[in-house]
């Protein structure tokens, strides 16, 4: 039986809380090419960097571009400062693509939790969870930047809601399961756990972002 949307939209969904070791949280900018990097392994040498965050959690050293990165660990600071911290990113691909940014901060909490290194197990990377062939189809060449990462993702979710015509739901469905699945299923959301799952939350994060603002 396919699942009602509106059952979907109400049902209840759970984040479950991620604990490790604290860490101070550096962004450096490179002068000559402008590439920012986030670090928590040692205070940056030199003065071109920033504290941006003190006393995160992160589950391990992370390095942006490196091949020391958190998996999926969420930040312990509150959902207003994670927001912030990516404020301008986000603020510059909503504008670029006409994605409101509340949609664009739900679905990075409840893709990464506004932690920059998380990687999933399926390969998924960065604050939008891009896999390598999303990536490459909207021209990020470095999903563990965040700049890139957040205007990748907002591309195609630009395109997802302009093929379901403007349906949020199936949108995030298509974002998180695929086009081709909520094409295939009639054009309702999959009846698979994690996308009846997924839809609430994003959708929850949603109305609060949009609330916030």
């Amino acid at each position: 039986m396919k699942p009602d949307p509106l059952r979907v939209l109400l049902a209840a969904a759970v984040l479950a809380a991620s604990f490790a070791a604290h860490a101070d949280i550096y962004r450096t900018t490179d002068l000559k090419t402008g590439a920012v990097t986030y670090t928590n392994i040692a205070r940056p040498v030199g003065g071109n960097y920033k504290l941006v965050l003190r006393e995160g959690f992160v589950s391990e050293p992370v390095i942006s571009g490196g091949r020391a990165q958190a998996r999926g660990v969420p930040l312990t600071f509150s959902w207003a400062e994670k927001s912030k911290l990516f404020a301008r990113h986000i603020a510059e691909a909503a504008k670029a693509t006409a994605v409101e940014p509340a949609l664009i901060r739900a679905v990075i909490s409840a893709e990464s939790a506004f932690n920059p290194f998380a990687e999933s197990t399926a390969g998924a990377v960065g604050l939008m969870q891009l896999m390598p062939g999303t990536a490459q189809r909207y021209g990020v060449a470095n999903r563990r930047d965040p700049a890139q990462n957040i205007h990748g993702g907002a591309r195609y979710l630009r395109d997802l809601l302009q093929m379901f015509n403007n349906n949020i739901p199936l949108a995030l469905a298509a974002y998180n399961a695929g086009e081709d699945a909520v094409i295939r299923y009639g054009n309702r959301i999959p009846p698979y756990r994690e996308t009846i799952d997924y839809v609430p939350r994003v959708m929850r994060y949603y109305v609060q972002f949009r609330s916030a603002a």
